[in-house]
């Protein structure tokens, strides 16, 4: 019923109908805009300065000698921070060396481990949620405790391994943790032990999105188990598989707590990221160099993570 052209015999239910398309446009009130605001304004600030302008602030830094004390103390050096760190740091090439092999050991050992579990409890076994939180436990747990549980597993005298081996008696000793040759590896393991819950979870996250028609269709062309997995779902795994592989460099790139709970980064452990923090907060406190070194990490990571997020844009675009 169309309103009336006088507006003095307009009912009230004419009335709330003439104001209702009012109110669907104020949705918001003045206070849930302040809410929105704040709920949204303040984590965007603490992001802004706690990430971006320390990131920005280490990149300045790192053309720069600085010991820390007095803003005044700051002094512009060019390049010659990473001149010094490509030439003249024995520890640099050792630490990106580490880091390569600690990509290598988790794509070799705990990703396919992952994927291999994440098949199996994708089958809906008995008591499959209790196998993925048994896996996935160590994700869960702090690097510190992570660390601490594998020096009572490491521990020359009382420990696991060494009781197993028969290596628990005065002169036969095996220092996994303090021999140069062994420690790197045994960092490794107890990394692949908690990466591999990781795998598992990213992996069987994938599978669950399969087409069950796929699986169906392939039983049906007679192919077995391993030829369903190989031409079939494996191939639907493309996008968890490019990011399973962009998670483990990030994760070999910015591996850290571990290695310092176990030896602080001691000969044979060492790291870019323990390189960083040693010359930031370490006796020397180098900031600028340190800073340096920061920036050659990022560099790495963004070499990464760039080409990724360009892939990905370009597929929804296309999608």
């Amino acid at each position: 019923m169309p309103p009336p052209d006088n507006p003095k015999h307009v009912t009230k239910n004419q009335a709330k109908r003439l104001r209702a398309p009012l109110g669907h446009r104020r949705l918001l009130t003045r206070r849930d805009r302040t809410t929105l605001g704040l709920m949204a304004g303040v984590p965007t600030i603490l992001h802004v300065m706690l990430v971006w302008l320390t990131a920005l602030a280490s990149i300045a830094l790192a053309f720069t000698t600085w010991d820390g004390i007095g803003f005044d103390s700051i002094k512009w050096v060019g390049l010659d921070n990473f001149k010094e760190l490509f030439t003249n740091n024995p520890q640099f090439w050792p630490a990106v060396e580490h880091n390569v092999v600690w990509f290598v050991v988790l794509i070799l050992i705990p990703t396919p481990l992952g994927l291999f579990l994440a098949v199996q409890l994708d089958k809906k076994i008995r008591f499959s949620k209790v196998y993925q939180t048994a896996f996935f436990l160590p994700v869960v747990l702090s690097m510190a405790v992570i660390g601490f549980v594998w020096q009572l597993v490491y521990n020359p005298d009382t420990g696991l391994i060494n009781n197993l081996i028969g290596a628990n008696e005065p002169g036969h000793y095996i220092d996994w943790i303090g021999d140069p040759d062994l420690n790197l590896w045994s960092v490794l393991i107890a990394a692949s032990w908690r990466h591999t819950g990781y795998m598992m979870i990213l992996y069987l996250a994938g599978l669950k999105g399969v087409d069950p028609a796929l699986r169906e269709a392939s039983s049906l062309d007679g192919a077995n188990e391993w030829q369903t997995f190989r031409n079939v779902i494996f191939p639907t795994l493309r996008l968890t598989n490019t990011i399973v592989l962009v998670v483990t460099i990030i994760e070999a790139l910015r591996a850290f707590d571990l290695v310092f709970v176990f030896n602080k980064g001691a000969e044979g452990t060492e790291l870019l990221s323990i390189l960083v923090t040693n010359n930031i907060i370490g006796e020397s406190s180098r900031i600028g160099y340190g800073s340096a070194i920061a920036v050659v990490l990022l560099v790495i990571s963004l070499a990464v993570i760039i080409p990724y997020l360009i892939a990905t844009f370009r597929k929804e675009r296309r999608a």
